[in-house]
């Protein structure tokens, strides 16, 4: 038994017995103060209770009712009515002592219960915990392993887009050391030269556009303005390759935008479709606002060869091209560019039957503005 548990008990009996002997001692004839010395029965009672639980509620008031019988039956055995409620009163002890024991009795189990289950989901919590922290430390190693992963797979293709105009530019020169050469020939070298120095420059420019993050400010910015804009830009282009370059443009609502950057995301999309189509082909830029979306919707069709499913689904990676001379960064930066305005890109293409490339940017505030006229060439 504990030290405090024996301390409670002397100080329960110290209780009960310095209460009968107030009893005993005190004169019949003050019955008020024996009525307190009865009610005072109740407190070491209930603390029994409180500390022992049912048991102690009990074994309490059967000590109090063996004190305080004896005061009943030699003391006011001469006062019936007297007799008979004190009678009642000891009945009362056990009865207080009992509920009082069992209650006690029952939430020092619940909170046993509460405290183990605390326990339990503390130590649950200890073990997520640490297993949260082993998933974070797998995720950061994960995440670090797929940059390098893809850190060594892009210079290991920059490396080979380099290595080609290096390769014409370090043997031009070797042709250019050579000893009596004719003038017009080391011109022919030097345009070589000068073109695949351009060609070198272009890779390592695309390649920083790729890298380079997206500026965080924006001002409001009319997508049919901007496109009609690129569309005059570039339609001697498409009329010196004879392809005829159209834009169907409905009202749209402005945006907050880069209007740099979006230029250059179309400029990339419709270039690919006037070097994709043959002579005589047509390059469609058409604009919608879908409300139901909240979004604008510019679409640029050719008819062109169109794509293979294995293209389209490499068609966004650095560095994949199908032209010859392409870096194949131009889509990949046009895709970066839409996703940092919150965009999304897709194509949809069979081969054979031309491509159409789908922007959405989204659009909360949708104030529609009338199309510019005289749009299209």
């Amino acid at each position: 038994m504990k030290k405090t548990d024996i301390l409670k008990i002397a100080f329960l009996l110290s209780c009960v017995i310095g209460i009968s002997l107030l009893h005993y001692l005190t004169p019949l004839s003050l019955p008020m103060l024996h009525d307190i010395f009865q009610r005072l029965y109740y407190i070491p009672i209930i603390l029994s209770a409180y500390w022992f639980g049912f048991r102690g509620g009990i074994g309490c008031a059967i000590l109090v009712t063996i004190c305080y019988a004896p005061h009943i039956l030699f003391q006011w055995g001469g006062h019936i009515a007297m007799e008979m409620e004190k009678y009642l009163e000891v009945l009362l002890y056990n009865v207080v002592g009992g509920i009082t024991g069992f209650l006690s009795q029952q939430e020092r189990s619940r909170r046993q219960q509460l405290e183990e289950t605390a326990k339990g989901l503390e130590e649950s919590y200890q073990k997520l915990q640490s297993q949260s922290e082993l998933i974070i430390r797998i995720e950061e190693q994960l995440r670090r392993a797929e940059r390098l992963s893809a850190l060594g797979e892009l210079s290991a293709i920059l490396a080979h887009e380099i290595r080609n105009p290096l390769a014409s530019i370090r043997g031009t020169a070797e042709i250019l050391m050579e000893n009596g050469m004719p003038a017009e020939s080391r011109k022919e070298f030097l345009d070589i030269l000068v073109k695949e120095s351009d060609r070198l420059n272009g890779v390592v420019e695309d390649f920083l556009r790729m890298a380079r993050p997206e500026p965080a400010a924006k001002s409001p910015c009319d997508i049919n303005e901007e496109i009609a804009n690129i569309v005059s830009l570039l339609s001697a282009e498409a009329r010196a390759k004879q392809i005829k370059l159209r834009l169907q443009s409905s009202p749209l609502p402005q945006l907050a935008a880069d209007g740099a950057k979006l230029r250059q995301a179309f400029v990339n999309i419709i270039l690919n479709g006037i070097q994709a189509s043959p002579a005589g082909g047509e390059v469609i830029v058409s604009t919608a606002y879908h409300e139901r979306k909240g979004a604008i919707e510019i679409r640029f069709s050719d008819n062109g060869p169109g794509i293979t499913s294995e293209a389209k689904a490499k068609i966004f990676e650095p560095f994949f091209t199908t032209k010859g001379n392409g870096t194949g960064l131009g889509l990949p930066i046009t895709k970066k560019i839409i996703e940092g305005h919150g965009g999304s890109v897709e194509v949809e293409s069979e081969p054979g039957s031309g491509a159409t490339f789908k922007v959405l940017l989204p659009a909360p505030h949708p104030h529609p503005v009338p199309p510019l006229e005289g749009e299209g060439t």
